[in-house]
């Protein structure tokens, strides 16, 4: 295999992060990532991080992988129904959001015989890998031409082990640029959060109105592209302005190249290991 076609799937992989479709769900991705988060150390919070980074990983790749390798036959009939989703998906965003920027507590419901209270809205392991299967789905009409291009003929023009590992490429330039951020918002956040909440319980309000913001473009850019189907112009001034934002976080993750990207993110990591042993240290002495 290539090696120039190994780094195309990684940074299609890194690009599908900052996609035109869902570019919008990162913001809200790192209000979930705080939500719920009792002031943890910066060591804890960078694990949980990476670890809920995983999840969404996972259920991102999940949906491509069943869509590309599975519904590709069927790929434009199912493509005209994306947008729909993308609306259901911003607005289910824009209620959660509205909830909590009013000071209300959102729980989970119960599934099947489960008894006791239902819990609180948070961030773990099983609702970020479904966070991430939104994603996906909110980015396949901008994202799933290039990964059909790069992964999905792998498969087909090359062998099952060369898809395999085009697949986990374009999967890894994904996880690797919402990681890198996660991290940094976790090293951040053990100091923001305790001042935030010295001054009162603010961070789930803060976490829901990006949630609100995040959720209302989601929406409007689904009901956009309802109407581009339709026959309607493609001129819009709120999706010409968030394009612009967009293309300037293209730009920011093309900056650097994905060795650049892979050690960033190790840096990060080793300072809050470093954080972690300091005490330690300082205890010792």
């Amino acid at each position: 295999m290539p090696d120039g076609l190994l780094a195309l799937a990684l940074g299609a992989g890194m690009l599908a992060a900052v996609n035109p479709c869902g570019f919008a769900l990162l913001p809200a991705y790192l209000s979930l990532l705080i939500l719920g988060d009792d002031t943890p150390s910066r060591s804890r919070a960078m694990v949980r991080a990476l670890r809920l980074t995983a999840a969404m990983t996972l259920g991102f790749a999940g949906v491509f992988a069943l869509f590309g390798l599975a519904i590709a036959p069927v790929a434009a009939g199912v493509q005209e129904y994306l947008p729909w989703f993308t609306v259901a998906l911003g607005l289910l965003l824009v209620v959660l959001g509205a909830a909590l920027l009013a000071g209300r507590t959102v729980t989970l419901p119960k599934l099947g015989r489960r008894t006791g209270k239902a819990k609180p809205l948070t961030a773990n392991f099983r609702s970020m890998v479904g966070f991430g299967a939104s994603y996906a789905a909110a980015s396949l009409s901008c994202t799933i031409a290039p990964f059909l291009a790069v992964v999905v003929a792998g498969f087909r023009g090359e062998s099952v082990a060369v898809g395999a590992t085009l697949f986990l490429a374009y999967a890894a330039g994904m996880g690797l640029v919402v990681g890198t951020v996660a991290v940094a918002v976790a090293l951040a956040q053990a100091g923001l959060v305790a001042g935030l909440r010295r001054t009162g319980r603010w961070v789930p309000r803060v976490s829901g109105l990006l949630l609100l913001l995040a959720g209302a473009y989601v929406a409007y850019y689904g009901w956009w592209e309802l109407r581009v189907a339709q026959g309607g112009g493609l001129d819009d001034p709120v999706i010409s302005t968030a394009a612009n934002v967009q293309r300037a976080m293209v730009d920011g993750v093309q900056i650097f190249p994905p060795l650049a990207w892979l050690a960033l993110g190790g840096a990060l990591v080793a300072a809050g290991l470093w954080q972690r042993r300091r005490p330690r240290s300082s205890t010792g002495s």
